[in-house]
């Protein structure tokens, strides 16, 4: 039988239903409570989850706010992007990729503070609970997970209101009706879902776009940028060298202004459901075609299609909050082998709502002018050389097509 947890490290965004989660754990477990909060670029003042904590009770010493910006796209999603991952051909997993971090400080906080408990404030009916609690497990097999959607009798947003003002937990205004859309955000994205999107047959409201404005809304004149690429990952924009999280929010500047990175997606849960979200990854977009661009000029042609047939299971396993499971660490492992020459410089014309690569250079360029030229080579290519080899690879086809005209 699983003991009550003394001490709970709770992920703490200080809004209003993580604000209730915590005076729950303290009522319901008469647990010691400690918080934990990530600043992934989400944007706001995260400091305000410090005062809010201090509010109800945590002490000093039990409050963690760790900025984890640098870390996150370092660590997770430029790998991630190695990979061209793509969840269901479109997502570009900006909530997903950003789990496995979190549900990683929360296990680090827990072992330093001694406690015998964790507690995320996902719902019952997503992909996050699977994300985080795997996570968990991974880390530390014998975690107890608190999951307080799972478990808590309140039945709907008028209890958890009734519950936050006898217990003194500050309600703002907007939060007292429901709320329009529920957001998700960090550095990569912003992911907004449920409540007016609902209806997938309904076009979503502007007000409902977070980071980018409606491309016919951006500048009539193009942005021409260039990314430079080191082993895989970007490194500078326009020449100047720049920290991941620094080029990301960078990107995302420059690809919101242009109404870059918009996604109106139904995407498959893993509970067995569709859902439909409205995601906006700007920057992403952007360094997604760059990528792309500078593996077409660096990358072998069997190793680029390997790493396209390998990518739709590397996404999937990031999306199913697999990101510590063996497999997905043996793809990378295969991926990053691949990333050695992935050096160079990209052009990009960012032009209203669409990145486009216009120009690639780099110093180990596969591409051969001489050998694709339409004008006299230097006779490392042969034309007659072809005639051969397409007679080789018809043989089964002709062999085939005597074998069938003696069916007929």
């Amino acid at each position: 039988m699983t003991k009550t947890p003394k001490k709970i490290v709770l992920a703490y965004s200080g809004g209003l239903d993580t604000s209730i989660m915590l005076k729950w754990l303290q009522t319901e477990y008469c647990a010691e409570v400690v918080t934990f909060t990530a600043d992934l670029g989400q944007g706001g003042e995260v400091e305000e989850a410090r005062r809010k904590a201090e509010m109800l009770g945590i002490k000093p010493d039990n409050i963690f706010i760790e900025d984890l910006r640098e870390e996150f796209v370092r660590n997770f999603v430029f790998p991630m992007f190695r990979a061209n991952a793509l969840y269901e051909g479109q997502y570009l997993l900006g909530t997903a990729i950003a789990r496995p971090l979190i549900s990683k400080w929360q296990v680090d906080v827990a072992r330093k503070v001694g406690a015998d408990a964790v507690c995320h404030g996902a719902t019952g009916k997503g992909n996050d609970q699977v994300r985080f609690e795997l996570g968990y497990y991974a880390l530390d097999p014998d975690i107890t997970v608190i999951a307080p959607w799972r478990d808590w009798d309140f039945a709907s947003r008028s209890d958890l209101i009734d519950f936050a003002e006898a217990n003194q937990i500050p309600i703002t205004k907007d939060k007292r009706g429901e709320a329009p859309f529920s957001i998700d955000a960090n550095l990569l994205h912003s992911s907004s879902e449920g409540r007016v999107l609902e209806d997938p047959a309904v076009d979503a409201p502007e007000y409902v776009f977070q980071r980018t404005v409606a491309p016919e809304d951006a500048p009539d004149a193009p942005t021409i940028v260039k990314i430079g690429f080191e082993a895989g990952d970007p490194v500078s924009i326009d020449g100047e060298a720049m920290s991941p999280a620094t080029l990301l929010t960078k990107l995302n500047a420059l690809g919101g202004s242009n109404g870059i990175g918009r996604l109106d997606m139904v995407e498959n849960r893993q509970v067995g459901m569709k859902s439909r979200g409205i995601y906006e990854t700007p920057g992403g977009t952007v360094l997604s075609a760059a990528r792309r661009g500078m593996e077409s000029l660096t990358l072998d042609a069997g190793a680029m299609h390997l790493k396209d047939e390998l990518m739709p299971r590397y996404a999937k396993l990031v999306y199913d909050g697999l990101w510590f499971a063996p497999e997905r660490e043996m793809l990378q492992a295969a991926i990053d082998a691949s990333q050695g020459a992935v050096t160079g410089e990209v052009t990009m014309k960012l032009y209203k709502g669409n990145a486009t690569v216009i120009g690639r250079t780099s110093p180990y360029s596969l591409y051969d002018e001489d050998l694709v030229t339409f004008e006299e080579g230097t006779g490392d290519y042969d034309q007659k050389d072809a005639e051969g080899f397409i007679r080789l690879r018809a043989l089964r086809l002709r062999t085939l097509a005597k074998q069938r005209a003696k069916l007929t």
